[in-house]
C-alpha cells in the first residue's frame, strides 16, 4: 500500500531501531508500554512500517495472534509530524489484511486513542469475555496482551485509563 507521500510495507530487522525510536515518545507520555529491543526483534514478523518518500520510518504497528479467531493490534505508532495524514489508518488497514490472511475474525486493542479506533470500526468491549473453555486456555498464556484482553487483575496497574476495544473482521475464505 502506498501513496505518493508514504508506503506501508512488512518490517525488516533493520527497521527495529527505528520502530523503537517511533515508540519511545509514546512510552514517555505513558500512552504505550515500553519494550526491550529484543522484544521488537522477536516480533518483527508481526510488524508493518510506514516510510516516507525518503525512506524514513514514520509509523509502525503489529498484529499478534491471541487465539484461533482473535488477534491484537499492538504498538501502533505514528511520528508526531505525520499525525492527521492517514498513516495510522493505512497501517491499521494493512494489519486488518494481515489478520484476515491469518484467518482471524476479530481484532482487539487496548488503547487511550478511543476516537481513532472508533473511527476505524472498533467498539468498546465493556465486560465482554470469551467462552469458559477458551478462557481456561488463554489464562495459561504469559503474554501481557492476552492478560489485557482477559482484563486480569495483574495487569490493571498498567492499563488504568485504557479502553479495551474490539472489531469484527471478515476472514478470507480459503
Amino acid at each position: 500500500m502506498s501513496t505518493s507521500e508514504y508506503t506501508v510495507r512488512r518490517a525488516r530487522t533493520s527497521d527495529v531501531p527505528g520502530i523503537q525510536a517511533l515508540v519511545e515518545p509514546l512510552v514517555q507520555q505513558r500512552i504505550l508500554l515500553g519494550k526491550d529491543l529484543v522484544v521488537f526483534y522477536e516480533a518483527v514478523q508481526e510488524f508493518r512500517v510506514a516510510e516516507d518518500a525518503a525512506g524514513n520510518l514514520i509509523g509502525c504497528g503489529a498484529v499478534h495472534v491471541i487465539w484461533e479467531d482473535l488477534g491484537e493490534v499492538r504498538t501502533l505508532a505514528v511520528d508526531a509530524a505525520w499525525l492527521g495524514h492517514g498513516v495510522g489508518h493505512a497501517l491499521l488497514e494493512r494489519l486488518e489484511v494481515d489478520a484476515r490472511e491469518l484467518g482471524l475474525s476479530r481484532l482487539f486493542c487496548l488503547t487511550f486513542e478511543v476516537p481513532f479506533f472508533s473511527r476505524n470500526g472498533f467498539v468498546d468491549m465493556g465486560t465482554e469475555t470469551v467462552d469458559p473453555a477458551v478462557y481456561a486456555e488463554l489464562v495459561r498464556s504469559h503474554d501481557e496482551g492476552v492478560a489485557e484482553f482477559l482484563d486480569l487483575a495483574r495487569v490493571k496497574p498498567n492499563t488504568l485509563g485504557n479502553t479495551r476495544m474490539v472489531k469484527a473482521v471478515t476472514a478470507l475464505s480459503g
